[in-house]
């Protein structure tokens, strides 16, 4: 899960020193993606960690400076941050580079500022940060299906094998259930925009931590998230905190309940990948490039897993896993274009992979069943608690 800023530095002192560093890197990076005419005439503003009373951040045309929230900075992971910061860029972008003074602070010049720098034009204020949006459970006619697969990753915690199994599989084809009908919602709105230009219902977060280099599991790890869990992920620029320049972070967009449900996926198989690899080398004798290999293996073995619990609720003639899962959201597409309009492939190889490591991770990964914790509201309710890793058990 990831960490507030806070607990990645030793004291106020360092977490303020790195975090303006890294508001400066940000900064320079969206800078580098606006036009040559754009960028002669945005110029680096200064930057003020402050208690805001209540407000995310602020852009000061008089003293040319960018203030965030000192509670934002100290309590919530990178990407809220960046969000934020973009927003007051997109109110500098509108006073220095379209020279617009006569406006109201949240017009249309701001508006066409946000586009342009992909902000979110409601990222200020009092608007929640986005790891509190992707905690927040809105009501809406999904609800019930949502409530049924809760229940189900539960049960996909049992110790009897076949009703783990069965569980998983009713889990996730409630899941194509939920994006079957939330996809036949969004045809109603085809070709709609949003009153600020944005897509309502969709969001994007980062997964893990920034790094300059992310070894070859990660690439297995957002492959298996955009196949079984609709989202699609992207690696996209962010600063490393510990390291004072720029790296990558894996990003996945999707509706707000499939990020969600995708985050805690995410969670939970690098929480048991880690918990695993202490058991498999207890003494610390293997090198990093193994640990690969064997979280390689327990991504391939839940990758099976999960094909064999979708394949389950295949009707005849339908055995294709890819085609339960392939589930065209053109909103989601447009989403995409719009946050990312210049988006290139790439494709990485690993090499000097050890067999018997990842076969032994696989036969792991094969054990893998989520679980996700109920706990009771004092209304009587149930709501979802961050998800929990069950090995099965039997043949």
């Amino acid at each position: 899960m990831k960490k507030p800023l806070i607990r990645e530095a030793e004291n106020l002192a360092e977490l303020d020193r790195r975090v303006m560093r890294g508001l400066v890197c940000e900064w320079e990076y969206a800078r580098l993606q606006l036009s040559a005419r754009e960028q002669s005439r945005l110029r680096l503003p200064l930057f003020r960690i402050a208690e805001l009373d209540g407000r995310l951040g602020q852009w000061s045309a008089e003293k040319r400076e960018i203030a965030l929230s000192r509670k934002l900075v100290q309590h919530h992971p990178w990407d809220a941050v960046r969000e934020v910061l973009l927003h007051e860029m997109a109110h500098q972008f509108r006073d220095e580079v379209l020279g617009i003074v006569d406006e109201p602070p949240h017009g249309a010049a701001f508006l066409r500022a946000c586009r342009v720098l992909r902000a979110n034009p409601k990222a200020s204020g009092r608007y929640p940060a986005l790891d509190e949006r992707m905690q927040q459970e809105a009501p809406d006619e999904q609800d019930q299906i949502m409530g049924r697969i809760v229940k189900l990753m539960a049960l996909a915690g049992s110790c009897n094998r076949h009703e783990a199994e069965a569980a998983m599989a009713k889990a996730h084809s409630l899941i194509l259930k939920y994006n079957r009908e939330h996809l036949l919602k969004q045809d109603k709105h085809r070709g709609e925009t949003d009153p600020d230009g944005q897509l309502e219902g969709y969001a994007s977060l980062f997964l893990g931590q920034p790094q300059l280099r992310h070894s070859l599991e990660h690439y297995h790890f957002a492959n298996l998230l955009q196949d079984f869990y609709f989202v699609k992920g992207i690696w996209v620029p962010a600063y490393v905190m510990g390291r004072g320049k720029m790296g990558r972070v894996l990003e996945i967009s999707g509706s707000l309940k499939n990020v969600r449900i995708a985050s805690y996926i995410y969670d939970c198989v690098a929480r048991y990948i880690e918990k695993e690899w202490r058991a498999y080398d207890p003494a610390g004798r293997l090198s990093r490039r193994r640990r690969t290999d064997f979280a390689i293996g327990i991504l391939t073995g839940f990758r099976a897993t999960l094909q064999k619990a979708m394949t389950s609720e295949l009707t005849p003639g339908r055995r294709s896993c890819r085609a339960l899962v392939a589930l065209d959201d053109p909103r989601l597409d447009r989403y995409l274009a719009l946050r990312y309009p210049r988006i290139t492939s790439f494709r990485r190889s690993g090499s000097g992979a050890d067999q018997t490591v990842r076969e032994d991770g696989e036969r792991v990964g094969r054990r893998l069943v989520i679980a996700r914790g109920i706990e009771r509201r004092d209304d009587g309710g149930a709501r979802p608690l961050a998800i929990s890793c069950g090995r099965r058990t039997g043949g």
